[in-house]
């Protein structure tokens, strides 16, 4: 059963500022997530937060970009992207 993956509103705005390649990668994992779920091990820097959220890299070096996500119902299968971003600036 595939995942549904969201987006917290307002973050399409931060997402469409971000370098190309890096709005691609974020729709790479976006659609990992769909297919696979939230644990996403196999991504750059994947780590758990507290409270069921998670972050990983999309790409390292300067400035570094990171995705944070949260599962909001495990029963229906849904999760939340709630930042995309450079790590600097990052809610963790």
């Amino acid at each position: 059963m595939k995942w549904t993956v969201t987006e917290k509103t307002g973050l399409h705005k931060r997402i469409r500022n971000l370098p190309e390649n890096v709005q691609n990668l974020l729709i790479a994992l976006k659609k990992d997530m769909e297919a696979n779920g939230p644990i996403r091990g196999d991504w750059q820097n994947f780590g758990a937060l507290s409270g069921g959220r998670y972050h990983c890299h999309l790409k390292k070096g300067r400035p570094t970009y990171v995705a944070i996500w949260e599962v909001t119902d495990k029963e229906i299968r849904l999760i939340e992207v709630t930042y995309a971003g450079t790590h600097e600036k990052a809610p963790y």
